[in-house]
């Protein structure tokens, strides 16, 4: 009978023991053996994707007179816009990547004052575009006036000549149509470049690639 009652306390004493380890992991590291959070991976900071160009700072937004044809994105009072002096790499191996958005150049557009490369306006109807800051200027290569090739993925793609400069760094005032300073990797085309390229208007954007002639 005794026998009996030390295996029944040695049998409750081991049952004792593995529900400890179990609870508390044993020797490797406690209850996050059971249950570990998920390790989630922290964000990249700067520009995310655009060649090490990151942002330089903030433009304080003020609000005016904007002309939204073309489906401008107007300055709003009091909020901050990132500004880059800078634009991803230009490779002469192979095209670069940019969103094409629409501009008009002409007098009265939503393009602001004179193109900033001839100090003219140009019809609707020219194969024109401008470039962002870095590509204009700012990368050394000086583009005003000469001539790139612009392509879209479907196959198409055209010649248009570099009058103006999708500032940057600067906006939200009359010169820039009260529009916010532009990222840093836009070709702004003319209407004669979206169609030429057999893009539709009203998407407002599209990736395509561009090259110097």
């Amino acid at each position: 009978m005794a026998a009996n009652v030390k295996v029944l306390v040695v049998l409750a004493l081991l049952q004792l023991m593995s529900l400890h380890a179990v609870v508390h992991g044993g020797d490797n590291g406690g209850v996050s053996a059971v249950a570990t959070g998920k390790h989630e991976p922290k964000p990249k900071q700067g520009g995310g994707g655009d060649g090490g160009c990151h942002i330089s700072g903030f433009l304080h937004g003020k609000a005016g007179k904007c002309n939204r044809a073309h489906g401008s994105d107007c300055c709003v009072a009091g909020r901050r816009y990132p500004q880059f002096r800078c634009s991803p790499p230009v490779s002469s191996a192979r095209p670069t990547p940019a969103t094409l958005t629409l501009n008009s150049f002409a007098r009265g557009g939503d393009g602001g004052g004179r193109s900033s490369c001839d100090g003219r306006f140009h019809p609707d109807t020219a194969m024109v575009v401008a470039l962002s800051s870095g590509w204009l200027r700012l990368d050394g290569a000086r583009r005003c006036n000469r001539m790139i090739r612009v392509a879209a993925g479907n196959g198409r793609s055209a010649l248009a000549r570099v009058v103006d400069e999708c500032d940057s760094v600067n906006g939200c005032d009359a010169e820039h149509n009260f529009e916010p300073p532009c990222p840093n990797d836009v070709v702004d085309g003319s209407p004669a470049v979206w169609k030429a390229l057999g893009l539709d208007e009203g998407v407002g954007e599209f990736k395509v690639t561009w090259s110097d002639v």
